[in-house]
């Protein structure tokens, strides 16, 4: 069931929020809670009803598994022992379904096995529930687990607005907020925040993001031979579109939470603002970023940093600034973790040098603020802020690495995303053709003025939190929006705005398509 289809919008949706503020009103939270359980496991098993055993044996294993460390407090080889069993079997089935059959049909192609191996159907979201649960277990075995019941849990692991594609949620983040008994209340005021919210990710995703997918199939699609301007066309349209895309998911998992009075982390908050590799993972899936951080650079890291101070050598910014501290202690767990995380989105090679290629730059912008002539400002520029057109600069080289990086992510092999990049670097022709007519000439100018509409937003529109400032969207502070004058606010203009645009997003619902980053 997909965020942007009809079934979801006037059936579930709808169905769902009446029925748990109806179970609440008359049962109390508990009846609330256990009614949006319900509602959520509809939600995933709507789309194939074979997935929930899957899930049901996920939460059910990973559940069992914190009781037993949480019961071993203070037997540290127990919960060791514990904590490695569940992140054995819960690696494990991620590797099956996704990885698997990949890696059979490689070994079968050189030689090395004797037959491919049928892929598995990928269950919808399984890295995202896999992770959020393995979060969970991590902060069991270190102690810091407040909320333990059953009926929290489940509602931690399997609430629908971030199931499927994230944001992935801490438990202390959220499971207060389930306990809380003005959750289950019934606010109007939510509703719209909520419903504001949505309606602009629904916009997001049918009107600019759905429209520039045939765009880019064609173009990676006959990447051969394709000359710069259809390269960089298909390039950037992808660019776009995931842009739009993730975006407009985001905002609608947001608003989703809103609607049954909860609040998400951000998630998304317009990366391509960046003006560092290090500022745009800090901007783009702000929750995964922060979960690589915190369960494995940080312990990386950490550990080599121990390693150091046993045999005397400098740690901290002193031992950084060291060849040997900075490949330890920056170097080795950068590409360590974003080599996974690559491997995270998919099991093709072009996932292993996608994350390889973001833990270059990372590297590189990090060796640039250690070692660089002058410690870098914020966003990676080097010494004090020099104006906008430095800044401009910054951001523009920011973009270029990380669109290289989006051809490798999208190119269906190394071979193809290695086309594309030929032909934006102009070794297979500009690709004007002679004797142009003016019918192609308008053609073209439409889709530049189409690219440049999308561009003037991501740069220079105020995103979905910023004009929602006033009223919190969302657990983290939101930084001020370019235009202070563009503040949602529960008032007339506003409502016939937003139920203006719901009715353009229902509308454009014709065309419905997934998104992108269900398929990880």
């Amino acid at each position: 069931m997909l965020f942007n289809s009809a079934v979801f919008l006037l059936g579930f949706l709808p169905a769902a929020r009446a029925c748990v503020a109806f179970a609440a009103r008359r049962g109390g939270p508990a009846a609330g809670a256990w009614v949006l359980i319900v509602a959520s496991l509809v939600f995933y098993g709507a789309w194939n009803p074979a997935f929930l055993v899957l899930l049901g044996a996920s939460i059910g294993g990973n559940y069992a598994l914190a009781r037993a460390i949480l019961a071993c407090e203070g037997r540290t080889r127990a919960q060791t022992a514990l904590l490695c069993a569940a992140i054995a079997g819960d690696l494990g089935a991620l590797a099956y379904y996704k990885y698997l059959a990949d890696l059979v049909g490689f070994l079968h192609l050189h030689g090395l096995a004797d037959a491919a191996m049928a892929r598995p159907a990928l269950p919808l979201g399984i890295s995202f529930f896999t992770f959020t649960q393995l979060g969970y277990l991590i902060d069991c075995r270190a102690g810091t687990v407040r909320e333990r019941g059953l009926r929290g849990y489940l509602l931690f692991a399997t609430f629908f607005p971030h199931l499927i594609a994230g944001p992935i949620l801490h438990h202390r983040e959220i499971m207060p907020q389930f306990a809380a008994a003005g959750t289950w209340r019934v606010s109007a005021r939510n509703i719209a925040i909520g419903a504001s919210i949505f309606t602009i990710g629904l916009l997001k995703k049918t009107l600019l993001a759905d429209p520039l997918a045939p765009v880019v199939a064609a173009g990676f699609g006959h990447a051969q031979g394709l000359a710069m301007l259809g390269a960089w066309r298909a390039a950037c349209g992808y660019s776009l579109q995931l842009y739009f895309d993730f975006s407009g998911y985001s905002d609608m998992a947001i608003g989703l939470a809103r609607m049954f009075n909860l609040r998400f982390p951000l998630n998304f908050d317009s990366p391509y603002k960046a003006a560092s590799v290090i500022e745009y993972w800090q901007r783009w899936h702000m929750t995964l970023t922060r979960y690589l951080t915190l369960y494995l650079f940080n312990p990386l890291a950490l550990r080599a940093a121990r390693a150091r101070a046993g045999r005397g050598r400098a740690v901290g910014r002193a031992g950084q600034a060291t060849a040997g501290g900075f490949a330890a202690m920056v170097a080795i767990p950068i590409g360590i973790t974003m080599t996974l995380a690559g491997i995270w989105h998919g099991s093709g090679l072009t996932f292993v040098v996608f994350g390889a290629l973001h833990a270059a730059y990372l590297i590189a912008n990090h060796a640039w603020r250690v070692f660089g002539p002058r410690q870098g400002a914020r966003g990676g520029a080097p010494g004090r802020v020099q104006g906008r057109a430095t800044r401009v600069g910054w951001i523009a080289l920011t973009y270029l690495a990380v669109l290289v990086g989006a051809v490798v992510f999208r190119a269906p092999s190394l071979g193809v995303a290695g086309q594309m990049l030929g032909g934006m670097a102009g070794l297979h022709g500009v690709g004007i053709p002679a004797g142009l007519s003016a019918r192609g000439l308008l053609r073209g100018a439409r889709t530049v003025g189409w690219f440049a509409a999308l561009y003037a937003i991501v740069w220079g529109a105020p995103n979905t939190q910023q004009i929602m400032r006033a009223v919190g969207p969302a657990l983290d502070p939101v930084r001020a929006g370019p235009w202070p004058w563009l503040v949602w606010r529960p008032s007339l203009p506003w409502a016939l705005a937003i139920g203006g645009a719901a009715a353009l997003g229902l509308l454009s619902l014709g065309g419905t398509s997934e998104f992108l980053y269900f398929r990880f």
